[in-house]
C-alpha cells in the first residue's frame, strides 16, 4: 500500500513532462495564415523551405513558429500631410492593400521582421505620396488628375517594396482636403467653365440652326430658277391647251371660244 503513493508519482511527473513536451512541439496555423520556423540549434530562421501551411505541426520543442497573415489587409493612412507644387499644403488620406509574399516569408522575417508594415509599407508609401503630390497643383489634384495621381503613386510604391518580399496589390486615394479658400476659388473657376462651355454649346446649336435654314432656302431658290427657266412659252402653250381639254369634257355648261386668248388660248365662257 505504501509503494503505490511512490509509483504514482514518477508517472504524475512523467505525464506532466509529456504534456508540456506536446505543447511545445505542436503548432495550429489557422486559416489565411502560414508559419516561418525557427531552429534554436540549427541555423536560426528557415528560408529556403517553404512555409509552413494551414493546420497541425510538430516541431522540436526547442524550436519556434512565428504566425503569419497572409491574406490581402488594408492600412488606411490619414490626414498626411503633403506639399503640392505651388507649396500650399494638402491633406490626403490614403488607403493601401498589401500582404506579403508566401514563398518569400521567410526573408521577411529574417530581414524584417513581423512589423514589417511600419518598417516597409508606411514609410513607403509616405514618402512616394509626397513626392507624387508635389509635382501637380491644387487644381490638378481636385479635378482632372485624381486617377493620374493614385496609379502614379501605386506604381512607384510598388517597385519600392517588391523587392523586400511584401506584394503591393493597390492604392486608393481616398480624399483630397484642400483649404476652404482655395477649394472654393478652384470651384468658382470650374463653375465658370462650365457656364463658358455651355454658352459656346449654344452659339454652336444657333449657328448649325442657322446653317441648315441658309442651306433650305438655297435649295428653293436654286428649285425655283430651275423651274422658272424650264417655262417657256410654248410649253406654258401646251399646258394651257391640256387644261383646255379637261375642262370642256366637264359637264357643267359652258361655251369654249377658239383662239379667244391674248395668247391664241381658248377661252371657256359659262354660265357657272
Amino acid at each position: 500500500m505504501n509503494k503505490l503513493p511512490k509509483l504514482g508519482l514518477p508517472v504524475v511527473i512523467l505525464i506532466l513532462v509529456g504534456i508540456i513536451f506536446i505543447a511545445k512541439s505542436s503548432v495550429n496555423i489557422g486559416y489565411g495564415e502560414a508559419g516561418v520556423l525557427f531552429k534554436t540549434f540549427g541555423g536560426g530562421v528557415v528560408t529556403d523551405k517553404p512555409a509552413l501551411g494551414e493546420g497541425f505541426h510538430i516541431i522540436a520543442p526547442w524550436n519556434k513558429v512565428y504566425i503569419y497573415n497572409i491574406k490581402q489587409q488594408e492600412e488606411f493612412e490619414s490626414g498626411m500631410r503633403v506639399l503640392s507644387s505651388n507649396g500650399l499644403e494638402i491633406s490626403l488620406d490614403v488607403s493601401v492593400l498589401y500582404q506579403p509574399k508566401l514563398d518569400e516569408l521567410g526573408l521577411l522575417h529574417k530581414t524584417k521582421g513581423e512589423n514589417y508594415l511600419n518598417i516597409v509599407i508606411v514609410p513607403e508609401i509616405r514618402a512616394v505620396a509626397r513626392s507624387v503630390i508635389g509635382r501637380y497643383t491644387p487644381e490638378q489634384l481636385y479635378s482632372t488628375k485624381r486617377d493620374a495621381i493614385q496609379n502614379e503613386i501605386y506604381e512607384e510604391t510598388k517597385n519600392k517594396v517588391d523587392g523586400q518580399h511584401v506584394q503591393l496589390n493597390s492604392v486608393l486615394v481616398r480624399d483630397v482636403t484642400l483649404p476652404t479658400s482655395i477649394k472654393e476659388a478652384i470651384q468658382r473657376k470650374l463653375t465658370q467653365e462650365q457656364e463658358a462651355l455651355e454658352y459656346e454649346f449654344r452659339l454652336e446649336k444657333a449657328r448649325q440652326e442657322a446653317e441648315k435654314v441658309r442651306i433650305d432656302a438655297e435649295g428653293k431658290a436654286v428649285a425655283n430658277r430651275l423651274l422658272a427657266a424650264s417655262l417657256t412659252p410654248n410649253i406654258l402653250r401646251d399646258k394651257g391647251i391640256e387644261a383646255t381639254l379637261l375642262l370642256a369634257e366637264s359637264p357643267n355648261t359652258k361655251i369654249i371660244v377658239v383662239g379667244g386668248g391674248e395668247d391664241g388660248l381658248p377661252l371657256i365662257l359659262g354660265n357657272q
